[in-house]
Parts: C-alpha cells; structure tokens; sequence
C-alpha cells in the first residue's frame, strides 16, 4: 500500500493586500477537493493521508498574475478546472475529448492545457486582462510520481538526507543561466528574475513540461510558489523540513514563518507531502532522473527522454 500524507499551506505575506496563490489537493477515489478558496488572506494548513489506489491523487501549487483581483481569479480558475476535468464534472469541456491519456499524469497534462483555454478566454474580459497563473502539479498513482509544469512554482525531492530541485523555472532568467550569460548566483538578485516564460492564460497555447519520477520509501516532496522559493534556498528548505520531520504539518507552518521573517513580499504557497508504504523501494545513493515526456509521447509512454535532476 502507497501512503501520502500531505500538508498544504498558504498565507498572503507581509505586503501584498490579497492572496493570489492556491493550492490543490484532490483525491481521483472520492472526487474530494481541498483548496484554499476559503483563506482570506489568513494562514491555512489542510493536511490529509491518502491510500493510493490506481485512480491516485493530484497535489498542485498556482500563483496567480495580473492587476487587481484578475490574479486570484486566474489561480483559482486554475485548480477549480483542472481539479474539475480530472473527476469528469465540467460540461464546457469541448477540446480534444477523447485526448486524455490512460495515465494519471498524462490526464494532468491535458486538464492544464485545457485550463490554460479557460483562462485565457477568461482574460479577454476588460477586467481581467492580463491575467495568468503558474501551475505545477504532482500526479501520485502506485506506478509512481507525474510532474506537470507551466511557470516557476517549483518542486524539490528530498531523499536520503538530501535535497534536489526536481523542476526548472520557465523563466528568463533560468534562460540566461542556461546560455551562460549569467551565473546561478547572479540570477538570485536579476532584475528579471520575476519574469516568467509561460503562465496559463497568457498565450492561447502552451506546452507543458511532463515528466515522471519513481519515488522511494519516505521520500518527501515540497512544491511551492516563488514566494517561497524566492526568500528561501533548498537547504533552507531542507534544514526546516528535518527539523519538524516528525510533524510535517509545523515544517509547512514554519516555511511560511520562515518566509515572512524574511520579507514576505510575496504570497507564500506550498504543498508538502511524504510518500511511505512496503511497495515503495528503500532509498539508495544511485542517481536521481527524470523520465522527460514530450507531449506527443505522453500518450505513448514508449518514447521518453531522460533528464537530469536540476
């Protein structure tokens, strides 16, 4: 039996008048939705255990863009629809009916792609012009983890008292870093560094990054907003979340204060949860990879490329 016991949190910061990150926690068996729709701004911590069985669980992170309430609206249109597509309750639903792959990450991708559409014809309304989201997901099942991608919410794998940053931003400067034209360590204070490459609604077509990971007895995941990630390195991370290892719900408490103490410009969103069961294999010190899949193989799992951790 595949056991995850998650912990999401969300809290507005220090400056910004409105929270406009959500999280998702959905279980496929029940068809339950946990977001932070009902926060106010305030500190909300929902923490639940899920059996996975082969319908699996969704965990996500959005962080909404956009002037006045356009960025709360996008986020929250973004786990409502994708949340909605994946247990078959949204009637509007008209493109590429019949695209959703027998896999759970493979429907995770094609519920962002179709929330992308919502958003974005959501967007062409004068109010909510501009809008837009990130969204990075985890698709749990007992075959292993589905990470789906669009923005720089980010997600870190913490294994054998290690930790690993298991996504890329899809940003400008994780582009220059890329190219050489600047250094990690330049990137951290890049004029720039909030400037994203892909958010759902921005552009009427996207293209996810897909990828699966074989998890490990006790491996940990944390999946956050730039919030977090941007006040925070991953061993700032790491250290909090051994500190609290026996209360994972007080490590997600004390991210967020961790978070605030340091500024708290942001709105601070995460998502941390812990994989156990006697089906998962013990952790070893062998190389950790991504299985990379492009979007015409995420419905073949026969072509894949292999990518390594960030």
């Amino acid at each position: 039996m595949l056991i995850v016991e998650a912990h999401a949190t969300s809290h507005v910061g220090r400056l910004r008048p409105e929270n406009e990150d959500n999280f998702l926690m959905l279980n496929l068996s029940s068809s339950k939705v946990w977001t932070s729709e009902e926060s106010e701004g305030a500190l909300v911590v929902e923490s639940q255990r899920f059996e996975i069985d082969d319908l699996g669980v969704v965990l996500a992170v959005s962080d909404g863009m956009g002037g006045a309430l356009a960025g709360e609206v996008a986020s929250q249109m973004a786990v409502d629809t994708v949340s909605s597509v994946l247990v078959g309750d949204d009637p509007d639903k008209t493109i590429s009916p019949d695209s959703f792959s027998d896999s759970l990450v493979g429907k995770l991708y094609d519920a962002t792609v179709y929330a992308n559409h919502k958003i974005h014809q959501k967007g062409r309304e004068p109010e909510f012009q501009g809008m837009g989201a990130t969204f990075t997901g985890l698709a749990v099942t007992p075959d292993g983890v589905g990470i789906v991608q669009i923005g720089d919410s980010r997600s870190y794998l913490i294994r054998n008292a290690k930790i690993f940053q298991i996504t890329k931003d899809q940003s400008l400067v994780q582009q220059l870093v890329d190219s050489g034209q600047i250094s990690e360590d330049e990137a951290e204070t890049h004029a720039l560094r909030n400037v994203i490459l892909q958010a759902l609604g921005a552009q009427n077509e996207i293209f996810p990054v897909a990828a699966t990971l074989v998890p490990c007895r006790d491996d940990i995941l944390v999946t956050c907003s730039d919030g977090l990630s941007n006040k925070l390195e991953a061993s700032d991370i790491q250290r909090i979340v051994f500190d609290n290892i026996d209360d994972l719900k007080m490590a997600a408490v004390e991210l967020i204060k961790e978070a605030n103490d340091r500024g708290g410009e942001d709105n601070i969103t995460l998502v941390i949860s812990k994989l156990t069961g006697s089906t998962l294999p013990e952790a070893t010190d062998a190389e950790i990879e991504l299985e990379v899949i492009s979007p015409e193989s995420i419905h073949d799992t026969a072509d894949q490329d292999t990518a390594e951790i960030v």
